[in-house]
C-alpha cells in the first residue's frame, strides 16, 4: 500500500486521475506489471477505482452468472455486510456505502486498487475502524492500492511505503519510518508529525554521523547521509525530548535522548514522578 501525501493543491489527486486514465499526462509513462497503460481508455486498464451494487461490475465484464453469485455474497461477507443484501443505498449508513462502493471494486479482483480519500466524509472512529479494516482486505485480496491522503496519521498506518509531494512533485518516498526519521528536507520535517527546528552551532562528521553542538552546550548525534552538507539545524522531535532539574546527571553526550536542564524556577511546572 502506497500512500500520496501531501497539502492540498500538490498533485495527488491529478496523479490518481493519470494512473486511472481520467487524465492524460504532458509526459514521462505509466506502466502496470510492465504493460504500458498511457494512452489505454480507462475501461481497459482493469485498474479498481473506489468511487464508482456489486454484481453490476460483475455483469460488465461477462461473469457467468452462477459465479456472480458466490462472488457477491463472499465480498459482503467480508466487509460484515452479508445481511445487508436487500437494502438499497439509501438505507445504508455512510460507513456501510463505503463499505460497498469498496466491495464494488474489490469483487473484479483488480491488480490496482486507487482511493482518493476514501475516509474523508467519515467520523473519526468510524475512519479508524474502515481503514483498519481496508489494510485488512489489501492483505486478502492481495492488491496493490494507491491510497491518497492529507491526514499523516491515516498514512502512516495504513502505508508500506508513503510518497511525500509538495507543488507537483514527489520529494520522498520511503517507509513510513524513513519519512518521519529521516525526512529528505526541511518541508518533509516540518510537514510529516510535529518537530522542533533546533539551530546548530557547530557541527563534526564522525564514523558516518554527524556530532552536533546545540545552544547552552547541548549534543545530539544523527545519521549522515550520503553527500549531505553541514548541517546548520537540526530536527529534534518531541519524544526525544528529555527535560531533567538542575544537577540531575543527564544522559551520555551523543545519546538520542535530547535533554533540557531546567532552571529552579521552572521545577514547579515539571510533573513529578508517580510513586511505584
Amino acid at each position: 500500500m502506497l500512500s500520496l501525501l501531501g497539502p492540498s493543491g500538490c498533485g495527488k489527486t491529478t496523479t490518481l486521475r493519470m494512473i486511472a486514465g481520467l487524465q492524460v499526462p504532458s509526459s514521462g509513462s505509466i506502466l502496470l506489471d510492465n504493460r504500458d497503460l498511457t494512452f489505454v481508455p480507462p475501461h481497459q486498464r482493469y485498474v479498481g477505482h473506489v468511487y464508482d451494487n456489486v454484481a453490476f461490475g460483475l455483469r460488465r465484464h461477462g461473469v457467468p452468472k452462477t459465479e456472480i453469485k458466490d462472488r457477491v455474497h463472499s465480498a459482503l461477507e467480508s466487509v460484515q455486510l452479508s445481511g445487508y443484501m436487500d437494502r438499497f443505498p439509501a438505507q445504508l449508513s455512510g460507513g456501510q456505502q463505503q463499505r460497498v462502493a469498496l466491495v464494488r471494486t474489490l469483487v473484479l479482483k483488480p491488480p490496482l486498487v486507487l482511493f482518493d480519500e476514501p475516509l474523508s466524509n467519515l467520523d473519526a472512529k468510524l475512519r479508524q475502524a474502515l481503514g483498519i479494516e481496508i489494510r485488512s482486505l489489501q492483505k486478502e485480496y492481495g492488491f496493490t492500492g494507491i491510497f491518497v491522503t492529507h491526514d499523516q496519521e491515516e498514512a502512516m498506518v495504513l502505508s508500506d511505503r508513503i510518497a511525500v509531494m509538495n507543488q507537483g512533485r514527489i520529494v520522498q518516498i520511503g517507509t513510513p519510518q524513513q519519512i518521519y526519521t529521516q525526512p529528505a528536507d526541511p518541508f518533509v520535517a516540518n510537514f510529516v508529525g510535529e518537530t522542533n527546528p533546533v539551530q546548530v552551532s557547530g557541527a563534526e562528521e564522525e564514523h558516518g554521523r554527524w556530532r552536533m553542538k546545540l545552544a547552552g552546550d547541548q549534543t545530539i548525534a544523527a545519521e549522515r547521509t550520503a553527500g549531505q552538507q553541514t548541517p546548520t539545524y537540526a530536527m529534534v522531535r518531541p519524544e526525544a525530548v528529555e527535560v531533567l532539574p538542575g544537577g540531575v546527571e543527564a544522559r551520555p553526550a551523543g545519546a538520542r535522548m535530547v535533554t533540557i536542564r531546567c532552571p529552579a524556577r521552572f521545577r514547579s511546572s515539571i510533573i513529578p514522578a508517580l510513586p511505584t
